[in-house]
């Protein structure tokens, strides 16, 4: 497998298990008992998309610097 399916395959992994989180978090959102609780999850909720955000910037920055001749040029 070559780097760039590797780091195709971690941004996958990592995509999914901000997902889960994701989905935790708005669970508990939406069944929090109070403001507090809910507040926090919703905290939660932000940071977990901030972070996919995130992590699609990388992945996009690092698929341009694998695909750019250039820069392959300076790999070697």
């Amino acid at each position: 497998m070559d780097e760039s399916s590797q780091l195709r395959l971690l941004f996958h992994r990592l995509n999914n298990q901000l997902g889960i989180i994701l989905s935790h978090a708005e669970l508990l959102e939406a069944k929090a008992p109070d403001e507090a609780n809910r507040s926090r999850a919703a905290q939660v909720v932000a940071s977990t998309l901030e972070a996919m955000g995130t992590a699609k910037q990388i992945r996009q920055h690092t698929e341009t610097e694998t695909s750019s001749p250039v820069s392959a040029h300076q790999n070697r």
